[in-house]
């Protein structure tokens, strides 16, 4: 074998049949392998987080101790799995970042035996999380978007931005279905219902997957199920929420999306870690779905095996417990499977096979990115772009402007020019409210005082051009006032979250609420401008709703916006004064109280309201809500019609703009299936398209209904389609239908397996 010289140039030795990019990829990973030793081997299965310690802010209290500074020679000597956040860890340029990646790179080929270069990863949430790059509305308003081409769009543009500095791996999209809304992290989620989840987060992975880089579907699975919506909490659900909710969005992402890797959930799933599940990680996810990509852990994940759940004695053992789960790579840095794996295995006790089958994948997807070809170079193929072009502005700017959802409005929206405003609230002239726990202004930003944004973020008083009176802090406890606001004509009330990570924010990873109040003293900021008897608008930019029933009838309109990105004020000034036709539609369902929650709107009977309990979890705003400045009619005509258990069902409705300006409506599908050998949600969401409609124009939505989504998990736990009767609900959110289409399933109950079809066909004309 011909070993790498000094160079750090591109490779030119032909005699490794690994770097022979015409031979079958299998062939060339089994050649590579062989040649490797254990220690070449387990280092493959590893990543290094280069001056992470400097960011201790980034991780939890427990992770403080697990990340040591690398032994860079000693790491280098055995090569290196991946490279952890070059960009995402302390503001850098652009050009400065690209070039410290590729001396990373050079040092790692030229200094190891074998020359193979890192994978380097990157969090890519809400745009590519580095200094002076995009910064595109959070998750929560990609769902309220119904807009899956658009953000396939914006997920392209993402790719092709990792790409261009020299990053192969994405760490998005997070595909949990929100289920309790005192969760941190349900800002990240694209919302409560699973079809919905599933559609966008699958545009999401092939917009980012057709721009060549790796997507990472987060968290398999469970996690944001958690008890009392507590980070890392217990997840004590039954295996049918499993399958029929949680589950599907990975699913949908995996077939139609393409996504090529995994990354294992923090939580213990009815008691079992799920980093130490082979059911989940072995059996599902590569025997019956046919993944063949990577697995990733979570950052510290595998040693929590050990210090969270106590499912191992020491970091041996947990490293063992996930690698036969089927865990390829630990992330963020050299722990589990470093020394203490290649010890175990010298020891027998943990066999070198499964290290073996793990290397093997891990090299496969390099193969498959080039990292292996003789004349891959570590420098950029082209100059370092611009992070943050024009384009990307002005997709930021869409995706915002479809995402802000009018949930209440008694004609007092759009406001006229001549309206004197007061503008007031905690967020009406800070860009926090617009930006998610995953960006890099809140995720970084905050351990660099004095450090500029990156990129040109508006706030609302900005785009407004209008002073703004703080009012209140966000979640301190300074008394509120609301200065000459009541001398206004319409007092507007920018009120929310700071998002932040471990404790640092009122939304975000570890930032965890035991109520749906407002944060800090808002609520009495809001009264006292209530009490003012001027028309108030109440604008939210938050991670999560927040419970309004006790203000509903009293608020002029309501204005929601899930951290809308870097265009957010822009987007959402534009709402306010009618150059915007809102659009949005609620990903997650209005809490009346406080008290009412955890509730979503996928609930069987007895998870709504009923006379059996005086706690009433009726949403204030349902799931799919939204208004608009214009109006529609909705035609329909009878669709009742009988097919088999294994057909498709066709439903139509037209949708005319009877208003006097341009705008889009939402038409949502819901099945409801009236008799089922196991309790069903009342319904659920199993299509939905966006009609955008000039005045007076008219267009007609078909949809393409597939029998294998009345599916669920029966009794015996196979997934089943019945015989029976089906209702198809046109509506326009899920408590507004309009239109019932009767469908009849004939023949035999069928068992679904994994081909079955997973949605439904739209079309628009």
């Amino acid at each position: 074998m011909t070993e790498r010289g000094e160079s750090a140039g591109p490779a030119t030795v032909v005699a490794e049949p690994w770097r022979d990019p015409s031979r079958p990829v299998g062939e060339r990973v089994a050649a590579l392998l062989a040649a490797m030793t254990l220690e070449e081997k387990t280092a493959q299965l590893c990543s290094v987080w280069m001056g992470a310690t400097a960011t201790d802010g980034d991780m939890a209290p427990h992770q403080h101790d697990l990340l040591d500074e690398p032994d860079w020679p000693a790491v280098t000597r055995t090569g290196l799995g991946q490279i952890t956040r070059a960009f995402g860890t302390a503001p850098i340029g652009p050009a400065d970042g690209a070039a410290a990646l590729a001396a990373l790179q050079a040092e790692i080929v030229a200094a190891s035996r074998l020359g193979i270069p890192a994978v380097a990863h990157e969090e890519c949430l809400t745009g590519f999380l580095t200094w002076q790059a995009t910064v595109y509305p959070t998750p929560l308003a990609w769902g309220a978007a119904f807009d899956a081409e658009l953000v396939e769009r914006m997920a392209g543009q993402i790719g092709r931005s990792l790409r261009a500095v020299g990053v192969h791996q994405g760490l998005a999209p997070v595909v949990d279905v929100a289920r309790d809304l005192r969760w941190g992290r349900v800002e990240e989620t694209i919302g409560e219902d699973p079809y919905l989840v599933g559609t966008i987060g699958a545009a999401y992975v092939r917009g980012l997957e057709n721009a060549g880089v790796v997507a990472t579907l987060k968290h398999f699975v469970g996690y944001s199920a958690s008890a009392a919506g507590r980070n890392f909490g217990p997840v004590s659900i039954g295996p049918r929420e499993v399958a029929d909710v949680l589950l599907p969005p990975f699913e949908m992402a995996l077939r139609d999306g393409g996504a090529r890797s995994v990354m294992a959930a923090y939580v213990a799933l009815d008691g079992v870690p799920v980093a130490a599940d082979p059911v989940l990680f072995t059996t599902l996810l590569r025997d019956e779905w046919g993944f063949t990509g990577t697995v990733v852990s979570d950052y510290f994940g595998v040693s929590h095996l050990r210090m969270l759940h106590h499912a191992a004695a020491d970091d041996a053992g947990a490293a063992g417990l996930a690698l036969a789960a089927g865990v390829d790579t630990e992330l963020p840095g050299i722990r589990c499977y470093g020394p203490p794996l290649v010890d175990a295995v010298r020891a027998g006790v943990i066999p070198e096979s499964l290290v073996d089958r793990a290397a093997t994948r891990v090299l496969t997807q390099k193969c498959e990115l080039g990292l292996l070809d003789p004349d891959w170079s570590p420098a950029p193929a082209a100059a370092v772009p611009d992070l943050d072009p024009p384009e990307a502005r002005a997709l930021a700017r869409t995706l915002a402007e479809r995402s802000v959802v009018l949930c209440a409005n008694d004609g007092v929206l759009p406001l006229a020019p001549e309206t004197r405003i007061a503008l007031v609230g905690p967020l009406a002239d800070d860009p926090a409210g617009m930006l998610g726990c995953y960006t890099f202004p809140r995720h970084v930003g905050p351990h660099h005082p004095g450090l500029e944004l990156g990129v040109p973020i508006p706030t609302l008083a900005a785009a407004l051009d209008r002073a703004a009176i703080p009012g209140c802090t966000i979640d301190g406890d300074e008394e509120p006032s609301i200065g000459d606001a009541a001398d206004a004509d319409v007092i507007v009330a920018v009120l929310g979250d700071r998002s932040g990570i471990f404790g640092v924010g009122t939304s975000g990873e570890g930032c965890d609420v035991p109520d749906l109040r407002l944060p800090g003293r808002q609520s009495e900021l809001l009264e006292l401008l209530l009490a003012t008897g001027r028309p108030v608008v109440l604008v939210l930019l938050s991670g999560r709703p927040y419970a309004l029933g006790a203000y509903a009838d009293r608020l002029a309109a309501v204005v929601q916006a899930f951290f809308p990105g870097e265009e957010g004020g822009p987007a959402v000034a534009g709402v306010l004064t009618g150059v915007v036709n809102p659009s949005g539609r609620l990903p997650v369902s209005h809490p009346a109280s406080t008290g009412g929650q955890p509730s979503t709107y996928l609930a069987p009977l007895l998870g709504h309201r009923t006379d059996v309990s005086t706690v009433d979890p009726t949403p204030l705003f349902p799931f799919g809500h939204g208004l608009s400045y214009t109006t529609f009619a909705w035609t329909t005509p009878d669709q009742d019609q009988s097919l088999g258990t294994d057909g498709e069902a066709t439903v139509a409705v037209t949708v005319r703009n009877t208003g006097g300006r341009a705008g889009a409506e939402i038409v949502q599908l819901y099945l409801h299936d009236p008799v089922t050998q196991v309790s069903q949600p009342v319904r659920r969401l199993v299509g939905y398209a966006r009609v955008a409609l000039a005045p007076g124009e008219a267009r007609t939505v078909t949809f393409t209904v597939p029998a294998d989504l009345a599916g669920f998990t029966g009794r015996d736990g196979r997934r089943i389609v019945e015989p029976g009767e089906l209702h198809l609900l046109l509506a326009a959110s899920s408590t507004d239908v309009r239109h019932t289409a009767r469908v009849t399933l004939t023949g035999p109950e069928r068992v679904l397996g994994p081909d079955r079809h997973l949605t439904t066909g739209v079309r628009i004309e």
